[in-house]
């Protein structure tokens, strides 16, 4: 029977230690955002699943940490266990997730499952590594420094993960990376202390395993994340890319093509004409002038390829959140093909930017026509973007009888919020007119159409909304190479059946009612 080293024997060295409580809480904090921005893609409502996901992390830290009290002896050997465990979790996340959204549509327990077991795990190591810290500081600098330690790390890693982590490795490779950081952490452990450990031979058939775990998983997410978005999607996918912003997919059958953003169908080259036409050509009409053109969202190029069909055009500035969209549009060859290479243009500039924030700035620049083609308002951040703060902003920067258009959601599937729109629009000073449309491969779109009087009087909604419809129906389209648009398509779509006056909320930044009217849309009928 061999003697018990002693404590001091059984410890690693205070500052590898330290070192170690420092990458740890760099990659926990990782993981956590991980798993957020996760949720937030696959499950939608962004605000919704990071409170849900990092509220359920916390609680299951503190689970953790409550676990932790039943280690005796070997503490060591656990600390390190836990790393491993880590490792395997957190690698395998994002991959597993991608793989079983194409099995299954409720995806939510697998992805709180996961949340709730690394933060389960991160609970467990702190108090660990407290512990083994107690033999270099007594207990008032031993609590605050390994706490200090963990908590610098947690800021490296929240700005690793906003800066390189999620635009350079996506959310497939950063918690591979992630992994790998927590198998390092063991590494560096075992091979300076080994001696140390009790369960040695174990803890090395461990390190192979996870080690060989992490390289193979490395080599083959992209093939498994791939094999599970083709089972998702029913056609052949022939691009996917998790960008910084949103999961880009595009697919092809029969000839055809379709873009995706987190799963959402943005067009179907089957039909695409029925929605681009439409957002466009009304409003590039109905303005006064057209010369100057803002362009917010329609990274893909297919709205800019129909503005660029007007000959007074001199200048668009498209402005696009999303850099690796936008460069999608101009290299890849299915959307420049579709677009008819409308990015080669010299009238047109891009700017990768909040269009909220690139409004808000422009200080007195003034457009002729600005429109607006974003995704529906289905988290807050993009609700902002269909408020009245938002619609005063273009208010402002439109030139005397310019006119803002912009896609409305669905009449049919999420009325209140497409008839919160117009209300929204009114509510900001413009004058309104709502149309519609069917596409065969998306269902009833709405759009709703503002425009700014040739002077700064209010308008007067009821007698200057039928003045506009009037004009917007007596708009002739023969001179545009258009597929669909034409005049008598346009005195269709301006047309509604009952239930299109209702009384509903204007949208802005105190109650955001467009987000909760999209979100209590009666999608069951969809």
């Amino acid at each position: 029977m061999t003697t018990p080293l002693s404590a001091r024997q059984a410890a690693p060295h205070g500052l590898v230690l330290k070192a170690c409580i420092f990458i740890t809480g760099l990659a926990g904090i990782v993981a956590e955002y991980v798993m957020a921005t996760l949720a937030s893609y696959l499950l939608g409502d962004a605000v919704l699943q990071w409170t849900l996901t990092v509220s359920l992390m916390l609680f299951a830290m503190g689970v953790g940490s409550r676990v932790s009290r039943f280690v005796r002896g070997s503490m060591l050997d656990a600390f390190v266990a836990v790393e491993l465990l880590l490792s395997v979790v957190c690698a395998i996340s994002a991959t597993l997730a991608y793989f079983l959204s194409g099995w299954t549509t409720n995806l939510a327990p697998v992805i709180y499952g996961l949340s709730f077991t690394i933060g389960l795990l991160i609970g467990i190591e702190i108090p660990l590594a407290t512990r083994l810290n107690q033999e270099f500081d007594e207990l008032r600098v031993n609590i605050s420094s390994v706490l200090e330690y963990d908590y610098y790390g947690a800021l490296l890693g929240g700005v690793l993960f906003a800066f390189v982590a999620l635009p350079f490795l996506g959310l497939t490779y950063t918690p591979i990376a992630v992994g790998a950081l927590n198998l390092v952490v063991a590494g560096v452990l075992f091979a300076r202390h080994g001696r140390l450990f009790t369960w040695r031979r174990g803890l090395r058939v461990a390190f192979g395993g996870v080690a060989a775990f992490v390289v193979v998983l490395a080599v083959f997410a992209e093939p498994i994340v791939l094999y599970g978005e083709q089972r998702k999607y029913r056609d052949q996918v022939i691009y996917q890319e998790q960008t910084r912003y949103q999961r880009v997919v595009m697919t092809q059958a029969q000839g055809h093509h379709w873009l995706y953003l987190d799963g959402h169908t943005q067009f179907s080259s089957f039909d695409e004409e029925r929605y681009h036409e439409p957002l466009v050509h009304p409003a590039m009409l109905a303005s006064a002038t057209r010369r100057r053109v803002l362009m917010l969202g329609g990274g893909d190029g297919l709205a800019l390829r129909e503005v660029l069909k007007h000959p007074e055009v001199s200048d668009v500035t498209l402005v696009d959140i999303d850099e690796a969209m936008t460069t999608l549009g101009q290299t890849h060859e299915v959307l420049v093909t579709l677009n008819r290479g409308a990015f080669d243009d010299p009238r047109v500039s891009v700017v990768n930017q909040d269009g909220y924030r690139y409004l808000r700035d422009a200080d007195r620049r003034f457009w002729d026509v600005i429109l607006v083609d974003l995704p529906d308002p289905r988290t807050i951040d993009l609700a902002r973007l269909y408020g009245r703060e938002f619609y005063h902003l273009a208010y402002e920067h439109l030139s005397p009888g310019g006119v803002v258009a912009t896609q409305a959601t669905s009449p049919f599937f999420t009325r209140r919020a497409f008839l919160s729109v117009s209300a929204t629009m009114t509510a900001a000073g413009l004058t309104t007119a709502s149309y519609h449309n069917h596409v065969p491969t998306m269902g009833e779109l709405g759009w709703v159409l503002g425009m700014r009087g040739r002077d700064d009087t209010r308008p007067v909604p009821e007698r200057d909304r039928a003045g506009l419809r009037q004009r917007l129906a007596g708009l002739t389209f023969e001179t545009l190479d258009t597929r669909f648009v034409n005049r008598d398509a346009m005195v269709s779509m301006l047309h509604f059946g009952k239930g299109f006056d209702d009384a509903v909320d204007v949208s802005d930044e105190t109650n955001f009612a467009i987000f909760y009217y999209y979100r209590d849309g009666d999608w069951e009928l969809n």
